[in-house]
């Protein structure tokens, strides 16, 4: 198969400027994703407190706001997938970061300040919106990455781009403990008056402004890069195989590369008789001939991510039930030190596990390789879940609160969820597939790792739940937590089965390959045969 000069050079290109901006351009949106997606827990502990008073807000309510969002994120990914092989990765990209930007302000605007259901509707609404642009946000960010990017360095550049997403998790915490402290303080006086008039709440009025703040806060970042993300040019590899436009891709990489790699796309210029992309084949999405070829990794990466995500949002929601480092009971606390408390946990379990295990992977992973990473993770995470959930019921839950070893064990599972499946779950269907199909599939894994999200979060949320409807929002049950622990590691379990019988390794190889009809067709992906297709560094 002939190679386009201007993609074999975006493959031996070394690394510029432009893949740093890519990647701070790409990155952004996964940063606004995560601030969105990860700021909800404290935000419901507001809700609850200013809305619910001393009812409690319900399971129904709680498990319906954090699946909302995930659910029009599966959505997202689906349809800006899709449109982004139908219509180009440029076209769209800018479409889901203005979704995001507008519905995150559209949260704070969430209709009506006293009527609760009224409340929690409109809030519902914006972040299930909130949710389409960040879905559309992942497949392309991923595959905008992987096809600007050369094949040594491919995957660390993919993984920095995800790896914002912890930045985000710690920037919304940031945010929200102060807005939290801000709001506390120059309310401490107007407090005190309701004190000395009788009037004793644990949520004053302007509190219900500052869960709202925090909501539209999350709008800034994406704002900021919107207009670089609009300068970005189309992929060479989309305009170049999708578009058949040879000339206009290699103008394009022109245009962002530096002038050591334009003698190798100056004779796609000055040609005469320019070379042709190699001819798409006629098979279609869903074919026959596609499952036989791309059946097997779509089943993988879309496994694999609905498993790892099962896990992940577990954990995140699990980290703000069982932990706190206050000494107050939970229905004696304000809503400001109650959402302090959530964000103070999660800040320092991103500072100390998220974002050190995203960057282990950034250094490791065009060394390493995704599939061993991903095995490793899942591995060592299914050890700390037995680990914690063994004796859980006897000893952790009696010490979780105060007890550093804990903490500890449960800031690994973060640390080992993104050095590993977390991570290499969005980096591997943006390698597997062929250029036309290669947005959308990505869009489908990350899909069915939605579901499974909300999966883990729904499931956890009524599982763990007392059977004492006055106590369900203080504290999970303490049997069933450690009986989630034990299913959690079970799912890990899974995990490392089918990385390891079902994941091809794209390590060092050429996105190119994957339009060779003849790819997998030898022998099925894992095995000794199709892995000597795949080069290695």
């Amino acid at each position: 198969m002939p190679a386009l000069k201007v993609l074999s050079a975006l493959d031996v290109a070394r690394i510029q400027w432009y893949h740093f901006k890519a990647i701070i351009v790409a990155g952004m949106g996964l940063f606004t994703d995560a601030y969105d997606l990860f700021c909800i827990a404290p935000i419901m502990k507001m809700i609850g407190q200013i809305y619910y008073h001393k009812d409690s807000i319900g399971t129904a309510v709680l498990s319906t706001s954090y699946a909302i969002a995930l659910l029009g994120t599966a959505l997202g990914q689906l349809i800006f997938g899709y449109l982004g092989d139908r219509v180009g990765r440029r076209k769209v990209y800018g479409l889901c970061l203005m979704i995001m930007v507008l519905s995150s302000f559209g949260c704070g605007f969430s209709v009506c300040t006293t009527r609760r259901s009224c409340v929690i509707a409109s809030l519902g609404f914006f972040r299930f919106v909130l949710g389409l642009g960040i879905g559309g946000d992942y497949p392309l960010s991923a595959t905008i990455m992987s096809e600007f990017a050369n094949k040594r360095t491919r995957g660390a550049f993919i993984a920095a781009v995800f790896s914002m997403q912890g930045l985000g998790i710690l920037m919304s915490s940031a945010v929200t403990m102060a807005v939290c402290e801000a709001f506390k303080r120059a309310g401490e006086e107007s407090l005190e008056k309701m004190r000395a008039a009788g009037m004793e709440t644990l949520a004053p009025w302007e509190s219900d402004i500052a869960w709202r703040l925090i909501l539209m806060i999350g709008a800034l970042p994406a704002a900021l890069t919107f207009y670089w993300r609009m300068l970005m040019p189309e992929t060479a590899r989309y305009t170049a195989l999708v578009e058949n436009n040879a000339i206009q891709a290699a103008k394009d990489m022109q245009m962002v590369m530096s002038e050591s790699i334009l003698s190798e796309i100056a004779e796609d210029l000055s040609s005469e008789t320019p070379q042709q992309p190699p001819s798409s084949s006629s098979y279609k999405l869903f074919s026959r001939r596609f499952f036989s070829l791309h059946g097997r990794d779509l089943f993988a990466a879309s496994a694999n991510w609905f498993l790892v995500d099962v896990v992940f949002y577990t954990s995140n929601l699990l980290l703000s039930q069982i932990f706190t480092f206050s000494n107050k009971p939970p229905n004696t606390t304000n809503v400001y030190d109650s959402a302090f408390e959530v964000a103070k946990v999660a800040a320092i379990v991103a500072a100390c596990s998220t974002i050190p295990g995203y960057w282990f992977t950034v250094y490791f992973i065009d060394r390493v390789g995704r599939v061993k990473i991903q095995i490793m993770g899942f591995f060592l995470m299914a050890l700390v879940y037995l680990a914690a959930g063994i004796p859980y019921s006897w000893y952790w839950s009696k010490h979780e609160k105060t007890n550093k070893g804990f903490m500890v064990l449960y800031g690994l599972i973060f640390f080992f969820s993104n050095f590993g499946p977390n991570t290499t779950t969005f980096i591997i269907p943006a390698e597997l597939f062929p250029t036309r199909f290669r947005s959308t599939c990505h869009g489908i894994s990350g899909a069915a790792g939605k579901l499974g999200a909300i999966v883990g979060t729904v499931g956890f949320l009524w599982a763990t739940k007392h059977e004492d409807e006055a106590k369900e929002d203080i504290f999970p049950d303490v049997k069933r937590v450690r009986i989630a622990f034990l299913i959690l590691g079970g799912v890990c379990i899974t995990g490392v089965l089918v990385t390891y019988f079902f994941t091809r390794e794209t390590m060092g190889r050429s996105l190119e390959e994957n339009e060779e009809d003849e790819i997998g067709t030898s022998s099925a992906p894992g095995s000794a045969s199709a892995n000597e297709l795949l080069p290695r560094q």
